[in-house]
């Protein structure tokens, strides 16, 4: 495997001074280089306990279930489930995942706030969006049942929240990311293809609208057709920064738009396809890093970003391999903040038979001023971070990482988690996966899921609304979303 080690980098993370003046000025920055500066003097690292304090069970306002551990003082309400209705009479589809606030606005009972949560189903029932992408029905009778839904959500959190579908006839919706001008890019994780039986060739980024009655379910060709995760846009020069997420064939890629006036429709105006390469170097892999790691690139362009899937993965893979662009092993989640980006991806590391690209986890920070890609974390065991998988930053400058590796066993008991980390870089727990009940207690609570132990099951589309009051965030299955808030001052948070 190939790895740059930087020796004037390694020196700086080993710096305590440097690290101090670091967090001094940027607290989330601080957070994951003091991380990386711990671990590069070998001191190892561990999950510590919270200073928020340990999180225990709490009742759902919504249901009265104790859905979610969470730490003394916060509380949660837990809003449309799979299986709810809309305002439109159809149920709320399944699969819930990426998520992000796109505006704050007037609303029915004051200021309301407008998420976009994306549903990474396959097939299934169409989403009945005013904004269909593809209604081929396949032998099965099955359709593309990926999507997004609004939620509008009042500041006044006892008021009901109103759903209502804004994009269909997509697939694998995974995660996506906000925009500047307050719209949402939805990813289909997925290269599947129908045009053989009617359908349309899917794989691409769909830009959606506070309004649904605004988005029209038109492809972004020209940012590539591949296994999307999501995406990061830097507020500066609109550049549209893509994560993919293909065991070991992963490339990271970055949109220059044509049109940058920052509008709803201009990212779609066409633009160039890039694809990050280790400058001077080919063929980086970074399926296993380790902190510290650190890495300047330069960008290849990919010519031809809607070539179907090749021998080596898919077609802006294949042609950034074939130009030396480096390789991740699964590109989950990206988050833009104060001119960084934070990068997970979820399997980089090696498992118990050496195989690179089957770990826990890592973040990589990428300088947007320097072009300096580093890693600042790397999780050697499941109780640190069991395969993070979307990323956000709070709006007082706080790392937060949703798991999605299975569920692991730890101080609180089994189950997924929240992780923060401190401003000392030490990973905790802020909240666990609780989400055990039977099929009376779900018919009581008027849901209409299936009941079950769903603990091993990921939190995704974690994000902040502006002020930094409510934290919103899924469970994918049963499909639940939730607003939580409580005393965030007392924590990284």
């Amino acid at each position: 495997m190939n790895r740059e080690h930087d020796a004037s980098r390694r020196s700086l993370l080993k710096s305590g001074a440097i690290t101090a003046a670091v967090v001094a000025s940027t607290p989330f920055l601080g957070t994951l280089e003091a991380f990386a500066a711990r671990n590069a003097q070998g001191r190892g690292a561990g999950l510590v306990r919270s200073s928020y304090g340990p999180v225990r069970p709490v009742k759902d306002l919504t249901t009265g279930l104790e859905l979610l551990q969470l730490p003394d003082g916060f509380q949660y309400k837990s809003f449309s489930w799979t299986g709810d209705m809309m305002e439109n009479g159809q149920p709320v589809p399944t699969a819930h995942d990426g998520m992000g606030v796109v505006t704050v606005r007037r609303g029915q009972h004051g200021q309301e706030i407008v998420l976009v949560r994306n549903h990474e189903a396959s097939t299934g029932p169409l989403i009945d969006a005013t904004g269909i992408y593809d209604d081929v029905t396949l032998a099965n009778g099955q359709r593309p049942a990926g999507g997004t839904t609004n939620l509008y959500v009042s500041r006044d959190i006892s008021q009901p929240v109103r759903t209502l579908p804004s994009l269909g006839g997509t697939r694998t919706n995974c995660a996506g990311g906000v925009t500047p001008w307050g719209t949402w890019l939805s990813c289909e994780e997925t290269t599947a293809d129908y045009r053989s039986v009617g359908g349309r060739a899917h794989g691409y980024v769909f830009e959606v609208t506070a309004d649904p009655a605004l988005t029209t379910a038109q492809p972004i060709i020209q940012m590539g057709r591949f296994a999307h995760e999501a995406v990061a846009v830097d507020p500066r020069n609109s550049y549209v920064y893509l994560t993919e997420d293909a065991r070991n064939r992963a490339g990271y890629y970055r949109y220059i738009p044509t049109d940058a006036s920052q509008q709803p429709g201009s990212l779609a105006v066409g633009g160039i396809l890039q694809a990050a390469r280790v400058r001077d170097r080919a063929l980086v892999d970074l399926h296993a890093p380790k902190q510290g790691d650190s890495y300047q690139l330069e960008w290849v362009e990919v010519a031809y970003p809607d070539l179907d899937p090749q021998p080596e993965g898919s077609g802006p893979y294949a042609q950034a391999r074939r130009a030396g662009g480096l390789s991740m092993s699964r590109g989950e989640g990206i988050w833009y903040s104060e001119g960084k980006l934070y990068i997970v991806d979820t399997s980089a590391g090696t498992d118990s038979q050496g195989r690179a690209g089957y770990g826990e986890g890592a973040v990589w920070m990428h300088d947007l001023s320097t072009d300096r890609l580093t890693c600042v974390f790397a999780s050697t065991d499941a109780e640190i971070a069991n395969n993070p998988d979307n990323i956000t930053v709070s709006p007082r400058g706080g790392v937060l990482l949703c798991e999605d590796g299975g569920g692991v066993q730890d101080m609180y008991g089994f189950g997924e988690r929240l992780l923060g980390l401190t401003t000392a870089g030490e990973a905790y727990v802020f909240a666990k996966n609780n989400v055990v009940f039977d099929d009376v207690q779900a018919a009581a609570a008027g849901k209409n899921v299936s009941g079950g132990d769903y603990r091993s099951r990921e939190f995704c589309g974690a994000c902040f609304d502006p002020s930094g009051h409510f934290l919103f965030v899924n469970i994918q299955t049963p499909g639940i979303t939730f607003a939580i808030w409580g005393p965030w001052a007392r924590g990284s948070l």
